[in-house]
């Protein structure tokens, strides 16, 4: 199970792949909400407009933390596709 209080601000969030998914802004529950500037979407072809607001990885897809980096078991291409928008 992952301890979500090891996770802090300004941490990478990384796919299984390695490629770069966001930048963590802060943990918000039982999920990750990533920077608006960082949060992926040059990752997910066609997402531009998406980088005006935030995004959140889920803590069901987070494989690992190693170091700075939060680990996803997804693959990055995959996992902008689980990103969960900000609600308003």
């Amino acid at each position: 199970m992952t301890d979500l209080s090891q996770i802090k601000e300004h941490m990478e969030v990384i796919g299984a792949d390695g490629v770069h998914v966001g930048t963590v802004d802060h943990v918000e529950g039982d999920r990750i909400k990533l920077t608006k500037k960082d949060s992926g979407a040059d990752v997910a072809e066609g997402q531009g407009s998406h980088a005006r607001h935030h995004h959140y990885i889920s803590k069901g897809l987070i494989a690992d933390i190693e170091g700075d980096k939060v680990r996803l078991s997804a693959n990055a291409d995959v996992a902008v596709t689980f990103e969960e928008e900000e609600q308003s």
